[in-house]
């Protein structure tokens, strides 16, 4: 079993800038590909990044490249998601999420825990 939470949500204006981090439990986190998703209101829970077991690919959905950066620290159980130049169609809730697959996933289904998640609202 593995336990995420996730913090540094928050409001900002629009061009700011967040660091999420998903602190995981448990002594076996570097065996797991990890995953950002989002969920806006009335929305579907939607890929965002993700990062392999030792931090060698990244994958990003269309939309945030060249605004947010992954990232992981195996010696501390975390992975952060770096936001910048945020926009209001970034307000979300975001989740991480840990999967036993290497590469990590754009698929929810790949990922077998999921943290509570932290709310993002970023206004205009």
């Amino acid at each position: 079993q593995v336990q995420l939470v996730e913090s540094g949500g928050g409001l900002v204006q629009a061009g700011d800038t967040l660091r999420l981090s998903c602190a995981a439990s448990g002594r076996t986190f570097s065996t797991y590909a990890m995953g950002w998703f989002r969920q806006a209101p009335g929305k579907e829970r939607e890929f965002v990044s993700a990062i392999s077991r030792n931090g060698g690919r990244l994958y990003y959905t269309d939309s945030v490249k060249g605004r947010f950066t992954i990232s992981r620290d195996n010696a501390k159980n975390t992975v952060y998601l770096q936001m910048n130049s945020l926009k209001p169609e970034d307000t979300a809730v975001y989740f991480c999420a840990a999967s036993r697959g290497y590469s990590g996933s754009v698929y929810r289904d790949s990922y077998d825990f999921w943290g509570q998640g932290t709310q993002v609202t970023v206004s205009s």
